[in-house]
């Protein structure tokens, strides 16, 4: 058998090789929308606080608090120090090329050190990353409440060489999972649910279309880790590379199933291809913790073609990483892509 130590090795060092991306909403992955807006220099730094006190009572902004209103000018050459925002264009009483007079009546805001408004580019969003917030504060100063864990997540940072080395691991079973399934002339898909808790393995499963439609490999997945609860509902005896980690026994006293976690309840699961509408749905319902994948699908319902998983009209949501031992489970999509040809 070979050692443990040389095992580890080798496993830390495929898990160097490729990086788990967080599959983030749309909110959070679009760009930078931006709108047109006026605004007005401000020659005496002395009457900024009056402006902004002023201005906020004529045009309160609705809708982009997250904008801050004054801002340092960017031309180092300019003779005004500060920028203020006085409202959107969409809001002016005239037109694009309103006049100081139009924007601010007499007697509204007292115009004294004010220059002449011009059109400025703002953020229409909040941004919810940094690399939007890096992006909309090209425009114009925005507020930002960071989240530090999909910062980190961005970045690739998210887990440790030693997490990674146990990822890449698990994605190697399914993608043995997935190579059992090829040669019983199935689809090479493979799926692994774990414990992140223990580390443990709860089930193993592959595509098993063959015998049924619906029997892709997280549906297999799943199904077998509710086997392993003395659930369930079909029988993966006759393929060896399916198999699952019993917890519990369907004859088991009420109080003791009751201790039993709901399927798949915060545990993770790796699958070699990213999931169809139906696996994500299975998903959802099976409160699943989190999923890494391999490699995206055409139809793929966690990033590609859909994101299930961020939906806020779903009553449970999980975190998707992609790209996890993605060589080796790109290797298996090509397969299955040349076997249709």
């Amino acid at each position: 058998m070979e050692p443990r130590t040389k095992r580890r090795k080798g496993s830390a060092c495929h898990a160097h090789s490729w990086v788990a991306h967080p599959v983030l909403s749309d909110e959070q992955s679009r760009d930078v929308e931006l709108v047109d807006a006026f605004a007005v220099p401000v020659v005496d730094k002395k009457e900024t606080s009056r402006l902004v006190r002023e201005l906020s009572g004529l045009y309160p902004l609705d809708g982009l608090q997250h904008v801050k209103r004054v801002r340092a000018c960017k031309d180092p050459g300019s003779p005004h120090p500060l920028e203020v925002l006085v409202c959107l264009v969409s809001e002016a009483p005239g037109a694009k090329d309103a006049a100081i007079d139009a924007l601010l009546p007499p007697g509204a805001v007292g115009r004294e050190g004010l220059g002449e408004p011009f059109v400025a580019r703002v953020p229409a969003r909040p941004a919810l990353t940094r690399p939007q917030f890096e992006l909309a504060s090209r425009h114009w100063p925005t507020a930002f409440h960071e989240d530090k864990r999909v910062t980190v997540a961005l970045r690739g940072e998210s887990f440790s060489p030693r997490q990674k080395a146990a990822m890449y691991t698990h994605m190697a079973s399914a993608v043995a999972a997935a190579k059992a399934a090829r040669e019983l002339g199935m689809e090479a898909v493979g799926a692994v649910a774990v414990d992140p808790a223990t580390d443990e393995v709860v089930a193993v499963g592959h595509d098993c279309r063959r015998d049924h439609p619906l029997h892709h490999a997280v549906m297999v997945c799943v199904d077998l880790v509710a086997r392993g609860q003395g659930g369930g509902c079909y029988a993966f005896d006759g393929y060896a590379a399916c198999r699952f980690t019993p917890t519990g026994t369907r004859d088991a006293p009420d109080s003791d199933r009751g201790s039993q976690p709901y399927i798949c309840t915060g545990y993770d699961l790796y699958v070699t291809r990213e999931p169809c509408v139906m696996c994500a749905m299975a998903l959802v319902h099976s409160r699943v913790g989190r999923v890494f994948y391999g490699t995206a699908s055409t139809d793929g319902a966690l990033g590609t073609k859909f994101k299930i998983h961020t939906r806020r009209d779903l009553n449970h949501r999980f975190e998707v990483y992609r790209g996890v031992a993605s060589k080796e489970c790109e290797e298996l999509h090509t397969s299955n892509m040349q076997k249709d040809f």
